[in-house]
């Protein structure tokens, strides 16, 4: 039993001074091709649901007003605005954080 715990210190103190791998970060090419369609794709229909969203929010506005109701759109609007800018910054940010 014994011999048995000193194989097993001497087996982990070797492993803390061994070499620690150091894996390949990159995908492989095919992978990284089919991710970045896939990216591109989001990224096109996020800015097309941002433009959606502010030509709704202003014909809300446009009608709200028209019909002389009070407005609540423009915290909407903030709201759609702040989705574009989430949408327009995600891929920098994300770069600057892991890249």
């Amino acid at each position: 039993m014994i011999q048995a715990l000193a194989a097993k210190a001497h087996a982990t103190v070797v492993l803390a001074d061994g070499d620690v791998p150091d894996p390949n970060r990159n995908a492989p090419d095919a992978l990284t091709s089919k991710v970045d369609t896939v990216l591109g794709i989001l990224a096109w229909a996020g800015t097309a649901a941002g433009v959606a969203g502010v030509l709704i929010t202003g014909a809300m506005m446009a009608l709200s007003v028209r019909r002389g109701e009070g407005s609540e759109h423009l915290g909407r609007l903030g709201m759609v605005l702040g989705g574009c800018v989430l949408v327009a910054t995600a891929g920098p940010v994300v770069t600057f954080v892991f890249g």
